[in-house]
């Protein structure tokens, strides 16, 4: 069905359906050539009225539900297999699974309680009751894998072939990817109208997924162009899957972004884990507003070939865990040199991050630089800083230089202009698909379906065609621009010999952008409305297990995380 009569009809219906008398109570059985109908579009506008006043300008939503997606489309094709897992089965595996850590699910896998196609139903079950339902959907999911179980059956008989034998540890996992990420099977859109029939191959992290037995559940909702797009537009809108919402506060809070359906989906424990990309602030600042472990690695520590990209030189994939051990197992599982990406960093190392004699660590004796001000104003950020202390580790207050970060915007713009056109000549398959070549043809196409296809408008595509930066010009400001990042933590790690420096949740995000620093951010509170909020660990390039390890032994002594209570 051609887009436009898909949202002719999408607008015909006005109720709202209840998914668990849609879903779980349809017997499935319908007539020859009927379609189950497991989802309705509903009419938001009363959402949309409710949030007209919110303190927050960009959440003063234009829309909720998308306007181009087929909900029954995406959920259909496993309907039949995910509505037979009785309600008994699944609260009999909830302890089994439900915030639980890859090595207790993978426990329970070997000595027999659960399999690896259970765990998959399990997560789907979730998707399903959450997703399918109006008043609870997060619009986080926008593509399933159909093949799923098909491919976590196979898994189950290769481990009872041979119980005894290692495996990675991400083996039968399911996993979640942001749409900006090339997996094959199911389209890679970016969010975009545009983009909405994108087949492509898999990415290289997905191979290296794959490779070690990783199951891809499906692909979650992004901020459209990965918040490239539009001025001042809500986190975690998209044309095409709508307005990501957050766990901890539907409506309420920002759900972040760009990564947002990745840190949305971890938080409501729709998989085991998910995978998110960042260029600056779009892994932290999602994980730190869904309380979940984000991690933005050293550029060029993962493969970036097969992502959409804004700037090749900025971007990178990362993962987005409910725990810092989850967190390494799944860098792990994604890392290797990539001969694509010319920004591949080859290393000696043979990782293993997830390994405990690696990943276990005490703060006691850590330096950690914590920002003066920071202090001053954040009453949960002190706290946390003197617990830590408590702990044993040094604390050094500091106040960051003021730097020159003129041209930021400069190296997304140009680079996004050529990067974009690259991606396309280079992993789309058909033109016919995606018929658009360039910044310029996106303009046009939006334009000609304002409405639907950016209903927020598009100025920073316009900025984008505007911005008469040369490449020489490009060239200067990076280098200007690195080294101003690093001036700004370097001045304080280097004079005090800090182990890290301790920011909340995306605060410093571009400074770590632009310097390449790598950034761990791990849940340390909630604010006394509920919203979550994260203590951000940066450190200097390839310094990834000694975030991880500083992350874990924080992690252990400040259990904080609690579940969204509404998806419990």
């Amino acid at each position: 069905m051609e887009p436009h009569l898909k949202i002719a009809l999408a607008l015909k219906y006005i109720f709202l359906l209840p998914l668990f008398s849609v879903v779980f109570s349809c017997s499935g059985e319908k007539k020859a050539g009927e379609e189950v109908v497991l989802w309705m579009p509903y009419n938001d506008s009363a959402e949309v009225a409710a949030n007209r006043d919110h303190e927050i300008e960009r959440m003063r939503y234009s829309l909720i539900q998308s306007k181009v997606l087929d909900k029954n489309e995406v959920f259909r094709p496993l309907y039949n297999a995910v509505s037979k897992m009785s309600e008994a089965t699944y609260n009999a595996l909830k302890p089994l699974v439900l915030e639980q850590d890859i090595p207790t699910i993978q426990s329970h896998i070997s000595s027999g309680g659960l399999t690896y196609e259970k765990l998959a139903l399990f997560y789907l079950h979730r998707i399903y009751g959450f997703e399918l339902d109006n008043t609870t959907t997060l619009n986080t999911i926008i593509a399933l894998n159909d093949k799923v179980l098909d491919e976590a059956r196979a898994l189950d008989k290769e481990f009872q072939a041979d119980p005894g034998k290692y495996r990675h540890p991400i083996f039968g996992m399911p996993i979640l990817v942001k749409d900006n990420i090339n997996t094959e099977g199911m389209r890679t859109t970016a969010g975009s109208v545009a983009m909405m029939y994108n087949n492509v191959d898999d990415a290289f992290i997905i191979e290296q997924l794959k490779t070690k037995g990783g199951l891809v559940l499906g692909k979650v909702n992004l901020s459209e162009w990965a918040y490239f797009l539009c001025k001042g537009c809500p986190l975690g809108y998209s044309a095409l899957g709508g307005q990501t919402l957050n766990p901890y506060g539907r409506r309420i809070f920002e759900s972040g972004g760009s990564s947002s359906g990745s840190g949305t989906s971890v938080a409501a424990n729709y998989a085991v884990a998910a995978i998110g990309t960042e260029t600056s602030g779009s892994i932290l600042s999602p994980s730190s507003q869904n309380s979940v472990v984000g991690l933005k690695p050293t550029i060029g520590l993962l493969g970036r070939s097969g992502i959409v990209p804004i700037s090749s030189t900025l971007d990178t994939p990362g993962p987005m865990t409910k725990n810092v051990v989850d967190n390494a197992i799944l860098l792990d599982a994604l890392f290797g040199p990539d001969k694509d990406d010319p920004a591949s960093i080859e290393t000696k190392w043979g990782a293993g991050w997830y390994h405990a004699s690696k990943l276990e660590g005490r703060l006691l004796g850590n330096r950690f630089g914590v920002v003066e001000n920071l202090m001053e104003t954040d009453s949960i950020y002190r706290q946390t800083v003197e617990k830590i202390k408590g702990l044993g580790a040094e604390i050094i207050e500091f106040t960051p230089p003021e730097v020159n970060m003129d041209g930021f915007l400069s190296i997304l713009n140009i680079d996004m202009r050529n990067d974009l056109p690259s991606y396309i000549g280079t992993y789309v398959k058909n033109e016919d698909s995606v018929k658009v070549r360039s910044i310029a043809g996106l303009v046009e196409f939006n334009a000609a379906d304002s409405l639907i296809r950016i209903p927020y408008g598009q100025a920073v595509f316009d900025g984008i065609l505007a911005d008469s930066t040369s490449m020489e010009g490009l060239r200067k400001i990076k280098a200007t621009l690195e080294k101003s990042g690093r001036t700004f933590f370097d001045t304080a790690m280097d004079t005090h010999r800090l182990d890290a420096v301790l920011s909340i949740d995306n605060y410093h995000a571009a400074y770590a952008a632009v310097a390449k620093y790598p950034a761990l951010t791990v849940p340390m509170g909630y604010r006394p409305d509920g919203e979550p909020v994260s203590l951000t660990f940066i450190g200097k390039p390839l310094t990834e297990l000694k975030l991880l390890k500083m992350g874990h032994a924080f992690e252990k002594a400040n259990p904080i995380r609690r579940m969204p209570k509404n998806y419990e």
